[in-house]
Formats: structure tokens, C-alpha cells, sequence
């Protein structure tokens, strides 16, 4: 692979508009942050969205207006969250789907996720394969531990690939009760992973500090990076993100020192089986 897929993650649903104002919660924050990071070299977008309050929310018609919005104003690849919060019950994340994104999250088992559990039962991980399969909604799989991509391959084993028939995975490292945010983590995945049907790609996430080197280990492994406020809120010690475009603009640096510019979103579509607006 000759280039790197940037996936920004602007919001999610752990940090408060409170404690960190220049998170972006409102719809027109959303669309503005994604056509800046889009003109930086990003090519997917990874949604959470929040309420009036500026908390958590899964509420359909907001989804639905936030896709619309993101597609409108961008080129970049619509991706939705179906983890939603740790607290949102399963029905409300499967109907995320309702909202007809071109690509959604599906996590491949349940982690203690600090002092909460990230529910995601077989039953669940399913439903969310197949009916991603049925309406040609490209999943990104989740993966919090290495055990999840033994799940993944048992997934696929047993109900066949996903829509657009190429298998991407996303490395979530450093969360508090997942695997730790290291190199050598990073290479035990990148094992497993020649498991996976062949052409399976994976991007890596660093949680908090150990973000850069979740980067230079993926970019150095031939994987692909996501970042985001959802996922640090610190640029380098004592220094807070100002940001998502910040972040954005780092991983683009580190793609091009390693060779390996960012992928347009219409090249990301190629490589992951999207297909063309």
C-alpha cells in the first residue's frame, strides 16, 4: 500500500463541550471541521453526535440530518458510530443504520472500557454484520484486544464478507482495559491479521499518549491511521489539542515522511469497496 487512509474521529461520546470547548457537538461545527480536515488529506469521518446539551445522542432524525450534511458538504466517506455510548441499549445502535451511512463501526466483542463495559454480545456483533450486508453499509471492524480478531475471523467464517467485499479493521489501543497503545501490540495484531481473508487492511488508533506511537508502529507495519478529539485531547505534554484539524495535519506529516501520502476520499472508496457517490 502506497498511501494512508486518514480517518478523523471528531467528537465522540466520552468528553464534554464543558471541558474541552473546542470539541465539535453542533451540526454546523461537525460539517466545518470535516471540510477542513477533508482539505488536509482525510477521507473518512467517523460520527458521534450529541443533543441540544451538547450530550451523547443516537436520536434518528439527527443522524439522518448530520449524513445528509456530512455527504452535501463533503466528498469524504460517511462513517457512523454504532457503539454510540457505553450506555445506549442495542436496538438504538442497530438503528443507526436506518440513517443510511455509506460506512459504520461494528466492534467485535465486549471490553471493560474504564470503569464501564463496552457491551458487544455475539447476538449483537451479528445482527450488525448482516444487515450492514443486506443494505451495502461497509463496516469497519472495531478491535479492542487481539482476541477480537479471532471473532472476527469466526464472523466471516460464518456469514461470509461484508458489503463491498473488502475486509477493513480498526486497532482501538490504549484503552483502559484493552490492549495497550505499543509497538509491539501493534505487531501482534498485524500477525493475526494475515489470518483474515487476503487484502485485509487495518488502521490503528492511539487512545491519549500513546496516540504518536500507535502512528509511527501502524505506518511502519503498512497500516492506516485514525485520529481525533474523540480519541486525545492532548497535542504533546502540557498542551491541549486546539483542534481536530491539529491532529489531522500531524498524521498527513508522518504519511508523507514515511512515504506514504494521504489517500483521496475517492481513492479510500477504491481500497475499501465504497462505492462512488
Amino acid at each position: 500500500m502506497t498511501g494512508t487512509l486518514i480517518t478523523v474521529a471528531p467528537t465522540g461520546a466520552e468528553s464534554s463541550k464543558a471541558d474541552v470547548p473546542a470539541l465539535p457537538v453542533t451540526l454546523d461545527e461537525l460539517v466545518t471541521t470535516a471540510k477542513e480536515c477533508e482539505a488536509l488529506g482525510a477521507s473518512i469521518v467517523h460520527v458521534h453526535i450529541r443533543d441540544d446539551a451538547a450530550r451523547p445522542t443516537l436520536d434518528q432524525g439527527r443522524l439522518r440530518d448530520t449524513v445528509a450534511a456530512l455527504r452535501e458538504g463533503t466528498g469524504l466517506i460517511v462513517q457512523l458510530s454504532s457503539g454510540g455510548s457505553v450506555h445506549d441499549p442495542e436496538a438504538d445502535r442497530l438503528a443507526v443504520l436506518d440513517a443510511a451511512p455509506e460506512m459504520a463501526s461494528c466492534t467485535m466483542g465486549t471490553v471493560n472500557f474504564g470503569a464501564d463495559v463496552f457491551m458487544n454480545r455475539w447476538e449483537f456483533i451479528v445482527g450488525l454484520h448482516t444487515r450492514m450486508q443486506e443494505r451495502g453499509i461497509v463496516p469497519e471492524y472495531e478491535i479492542f484486544d487481539l482476541g477480537q480478531l479471532t471473532t472476527l475471523q469466526q464472523l466471516l467464517g460464518r456469514y461470509g464478507l461484508p458489503a463491498g467485499g473488502h475486509v477493513h479493521v480498526d486497532l482501538v489501543m490504549g484503552v483502559p482495559g484493552g490492549m495497550p497503545g505499543t509497538a509491539a501490540a501493534l505487531v501482534a495484531c498485524e500477525q493475526a491479521i494475515r489470518d483474515l481473508p487476503e487484502g485485509t487492511t487495518f488502521s490503528a488508533t492511539g487512545i491519549g499518549r500513546s496516540t504518536i506511537p500507535v502512528m509511527l508502529a501502524s505506518l511502519s507495519a503498512g497500516g492506516h491511521l485514525r485520529v481525533g478529539m474523540e480519541d486525545t485531547l492532548t497535542y504533546a505534554k502540557g498542551r491541549p489539542v486546539e483542534s481536530n484539524m491539529q491532529l489531522v495535519a500531524r498524521a498527513v506529516g508522518f504519511a508523507q515522511l514515511a512515504q506514504r501520502p494521504p489517500l483521496t476520499p475517492s481513492q479510500a472508496r477504491e481500497l475499501l469497496g465504497v462505492p462512488a457517490r
